[in-house]
């Protein structure tokens, strides 16, 4: 009897060895000495896609390439699925704090360690491996599958959403699924209910001309990195909560969601013991998940000013600068958390400097409407290959993408993603579970 999973437990060998030979493509995004294998990753997609059978195009952009592969031999009657990742990667640096070469993956304790391993070749290739299980056992699958893998998911996508509107009809689909997420926690599968949105800032704060003597002019003329930090203490009070106002004003407090948290088995000594931070906190009345998945944050993610060398230079800085984020949640929006943003910093700055707020970029945040047919078949694809019923989990971090696939094909998004907390996504060290390889593979082949 055709079995697709009995042959994805025979082939598993194999298909983690041509994983592997995708990961040893560094198809760094962000670097331009890395375009020619960046293009490499991408041809090397679209003939693993092109061996089962699929109509392959690797459509030119202004930056990246996208492949584009398309079986459709359900027919017309039959429901459209398109399976979306990305072949891209993350810089590997620094280098010295990877135990093996990032570019030469390596399998240890059940890991699988490699730049990209889980972010996202390894849960993207799952897909392909559970489509070749289907055609090498049953001939087809019941429903038409696009698969759509573009190159600069981490230098912010800029060119995948005018592709997907320009070719709207040719992508059109009754559900879009998505792994490029974690699991709440090991055996436990997990999909994605929620993600956070993103309105990110640079505040350049300007003083005299250049720098002065610290002792000349220190007490007379403003110090650019001290109205500064004046700036960046405004955005909370005590008790954590955010001071920009009428900030909160859209938050959608998601009850319903808020319970199925609460049922979860979270520990949070075990959550900041992974940290390594002494103590958790933020905003008042709220547990850590809630403020990880359901509630807004404003972080400073980096500062600059004045003398940061060896030793000591007594200079009163001519400038200062900090990179902040603001973290959204459903229904707040990123123009409107600007406008908030810009007029806060500009009321609050300190006399004697003059200060300029840059929107860097943003996303909208995203709540999936859960039940239906898409989610029930996932919850039953998942407890197959896992042994146990999927929660439901939010995720802090943001995927721009996922509201505007929605905004534009009409389609509901399923976030069903196999990597595990502190699988070093972005850091060294990266890996994948070699386990969630496999079972994610059954899950997408259910």
């Amino acid at each position: 009897m055709a079995d697709p999973h009995g042959y994805i437990d025979r082939h598993f060998a194999r298909f983690q060895e041509e994983l592997f030979e995708f990961l040893r493509i560094p198809s760094v995004s962000a670097r331009r000495e890395h375009d020619p294998d960046t293009r490499r990753a991408a041809g090397w997609l679209a003939d693993r896609l092109r061996e089962l059978g699929l109509a392959v195009s690797i459509e030119e952009t202004r930056g990246h390439p996208i492949v584009v592969g398309e079986w459709r031999e359900a027919g017309p009657g039959a429901p459209t699925v398109l399976v979306y990742g990305h072949y891209d990667v993350q810089p590997p640096e620094p280098l010295e704090l990877w135990t093996t070469p990032p570019f030469e993956p390596a399998v240890r304790d059940g890991r699988i360690y490699a730049r990209g391993s889980v972010d996202d070749k390894g849960q993207l290739y799952l897909h392909v491996k559970a489509l070749e299980a289907h055609l090498r056992t049953t001939g087809r699958i019941p429903v038409n599958l696009l698969f759509l893998a573009e190159g600069e998911e981490e230098v912010g996508s800029a060119n995948l959403m005018p592709f997907v509107e320009s070719d709207a009809d040719r992508l059109a689909c009754d559900a879009i699924v998505i792994s490029d997420t974690s699991m709440f926690g090991p055996d436990v599968p997990t999909i994605g209910a929620s993600l956070r949105g993103l309105a990110y800032f640079q505040i350049d704060v300007q003083g005299p001309a250049h720098d002065l003597h610290s002792g000349t002019y220190g007490g007379a003329v403003a110090n650019p990195a001290t109205a500064l930090a004046r700036i960046l203490a405004s955005f909370h009070d005590e008790e954590g909560r955010i001071q920009i106002p009428d900030f909160y004003d859209d938050v959608n407090p998601a009850p319903e969601f808020v319970r199925q948290i609460r049922t979860l088995d979270f520990d949070e000594r075990e959550f900041l013991e992974e940290t390594g931070a002494p103590a958790l906190v933020g905003e008042a009345g709220y547990t850590a998940l809630e403020r990880l998945w359901v509630r807004p944050t404003c972080e400073v993610n980096g500062l600059l000013s004045g003398y940061t060398g060896e030793g000591s230079k007594t200079v009163l800085p001519a400038r200062a600068m900090a990179k902040v984020s603001c973290r959204l949640v459903p229904d707040q929006r990123p123009e409107r958390i600007r406008v908030l943003f810009e007029q806060h910093v500009h009321r609050v700055a300190p006399k004697g400097v003059t200060v300029q707020v840059h929107y860097l970029h943003g996303g909208l945040p995203w709540r999936a409407r859960l039940g239906g047919p898409l989610y029930e078949a996932a919850e039953r694809a998942l407890e197959r290959a896992f042994g146990r019923r999927p929660v439901y989990a939010g995720e802090g971090g943001s995927i721009p993408i996922v509201p505007e696939f929605e905004r534009v094909l009409g389609a509901p998004v399923l976030l069903m993603g196999f990597g595990l907390p502190g699988a070093n996504a972005h850091a060294p060290d990266e890996w994948f579970d070699v386990e969630n390889f496999r079972k994610g593979t059954h899950a997408a082949a259910a």
